[in-house]
Protein backbone atom coordinates (compact mmCIF):
# COMPACT_ATOMS: atom_id res chain seq x y z
CA UNK A 1 0.00 0.00 0.00
CA UNK A 2 1.47 3.35 -1.03
CA UNK A 3 1.28 6.35 1.25
CA UNK A 4 2.71 9.84 1.34
CA UNK A 5 5.11 10.92 4.04
CA UNK A 6 6.23 14.38 5.12
CA UNK A 7 9.46 14.58 7.12
CA UNK A 8 8.84 10.94 8.06
CA UNK A 9 5.26 11.62 9.22
CA UNK A 10 2.09 10.29 7.58
CA UNK A 11 -1.14 12.27 7.37
CA UNK A 12 -2.52 10.00 10.11
CA UNK A 13 0.45 10.90 12.36
CA UNK A 14 -0.33 14.61 11.96
CA UNK A 15 -4.04 14.01 12.58
CA UNK A 16 -3.31 12.12 15.79
CA UNK A 17 -0.92 14.85 16.96
CA UNK A 18 -3.34 17.72 16.30
CA UNK A 19 -6.60 16.05 17.32
CA UNK A 20 -6.52 16.62 21.12
CA UNK A 21 -5.83 20.35 20.78
CA UNK A 22 -8.36 20.77 18.01
CA UNK A 23 -11.06 18.99 20.02
CA UNK A 24 -10.50 21.43 22.88
CA UNK A 25 -10.73 24.41 20.53
CA UNK A 26 -13.85 23.20 18.76
CA UNK A 27 -15.57 22.22 22.04
CA UNK A 28 -14.98 25.69 23.52
CA UNK A 29 -12.43 24.44 26.07
CA UNK A 30 -9.59 26.69 24.85
CA UNK A 31 -8.74 30.36 24.87
CA UNK A 32 -8.92 30.13 21.06
CA UNK A 33 -12.36 30.53 19.53
CA UNK A 34 -13.69 27.58 17.51
CA UNK A 35 -13.03 27.81 13.78
CA UNK A 36 -15.87 28.93 11.57
CA UNK A 37 -14.29 28.19 8.18
CA UNK A 38 -12.16 25.58 6.50
CA UNK A 39 -9.60 28.29 5.67
CA UNK A 40 -9.13 29.16 9.38
CA UNK A 41 -8.76 25.46 10.17
CA UNK A 42 -6.24 24.97 7.34
CA UNK A 43 -4.11 27.84 8.63
CA UNK A 44 -4.17 26.51 12.20
CA UNK A 45 -3.29 22.96 11.11
CA UNK A 46 -0.38 24.22 9.02
CA UNK A 47 0.97 26.37 11.85
CA UNK A 48 0.64 23.59 14.45
CA UNK A 49 1.91 20.57 12.50
CA UNK A 50 5.20 19.47 14.02
CA UNK A 51 8.13 20.06 11.67
CA UNK A 52 6.32 20.45 8.34
CA UNK A 53 4.87 23.91 7.75
CA UNK A 54 2.97 23.51 4.49
CA UNK A 55 -0.73 22.63 4.17
CA UNK A 56 -1.52 18.91 3.96
CA UNK A 57 -4.97 18.50 2.38
CA UNK A 58 -5.55 15.06 3.92
CA UNK A 59 -5.11 16.57 7.39
CA UNK A 60 -7.25 19.70 7.21
CA UNK A 61 -9.90 18.02 5.03
CA UNK A 62 -10.22 15.25 7.62
CA UNK A 63 -10.96 17.76 10.38
CA UNK A 64 -13.13 19.98 8.17
CA UNK A 65 -15.37 16.98 7.47
CA UNK A 66 -15.66 16.10 11.17
CA UNK A 67 -16.59 19.66 12.15
CA UNK A 68 -18.69 20.48 9.07
CA UNK A 69 -16.46 23.35 7.91
CA UNK A 70 -16.54 24.62 4.34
Amino acid sequence: MAFTSWEGWTAQDFIEELEPQLQMIMNGQSWKKPFSSKEELKKWCTENQPGYKKPIPAVYNHFAKIYGLR
